[in-house]
C-alpha cells in the first residue's frame, strides 16, 4: 500500500540536552512545515519545549505545531526507556501501538504526511534508536513510501 513519494522526507528530532534555540533552527534548515510532538505527556522541564512555548517558538518561524498524545510512550515505557531497558520500551509500546487511540493517531499522522508538506516528529530523546519515534517513523515510511532522516542538532555547549 506504499506510495510512489520516496523523495517526501519524514524528519524526526530530539530534544535532550539541546537548547529550544538550536532545534527549532535545525527544523527551519531542514524546511519543516509541521512539527508533530508524538510525547505522551507534552510538558518539559527544559525551557522552550512544554507545548505552549514550543508552539509559539515554532510558529514565529513559520512552522506548524500539532501534539499527537495517543503516539506517546505510556509511563511503564517511560520508565524502561530512562532504565536503558530498550527490549522492553519495544515490546511495551509495540502493545501500545494496537490501541485504538494510537492507530486512530498514526492514521492522522500518515494523513498529516500526505498533505502537510516536510513533517517532523519530535520526542526528547536525543538518539532516535532509543526512542519509540523510530517506531513511529518505519511505520510512516512503510505506509506512505516516505524516507527517513533523523535531524540531529547541537547539544548545549558544556560550561
Amino acid at each position: 500500500m506504499a506510495k510512489a513519494r520516496k523523495t517526501a522526507k519524514l524528519f524526526t528530532i530530539g530534544y535532550e540536552q539541546t537548547p529550544a534555540k538550536s532545534v527549532l533552527d535545525e527544523l527551519e534548515a531542514a524546511g519543516v512545515q509541521l512539527l508533530v510532538d508524538v510525547r505522551a505527556v507534552a510538558s518539559s522541564r527544559r525551557p522552550g519545549f512544554s507545548k505552549s512555548q514550543l508552539a509559539a517558538g515554532l510558529d514565529e518561524r513559520g512552522i506548524g505545531y500539532v501534539h499527537l498524545r495517543g503516539l506517546g510512550t505510556p509511563k511503564d515505557g517511560r520508565e524502561a526507556a530512562r532504565s536503558g531497558n530498550i527490549a522492553e520500551l519495544e515490546k511495551i509500546y509495540s502493545a501500545h501501538l494496537k490501541t485504538p487511540q494510537a492507530r486512530e493517531q498514526m492514521d492522522e499522522l500518515a494523513a498529516l504526511v500526505e498533505k502537510a508538506g516536510p513533517i517532523c516528529i519530535l520526542c526528547y530523546e536525543r538518539d532516535h534508536t532509543h526512542c519509540h519515534r523510530r517506531w513511529i517513523a518505519e511505520i510512516i515510511e512503510d505506509r506512505e513510501g516516505v524516507a527517513i532522516e533523523n535531524l540531529v542538532a547541537p547539544q548545549i555547549e558544556p560550561k
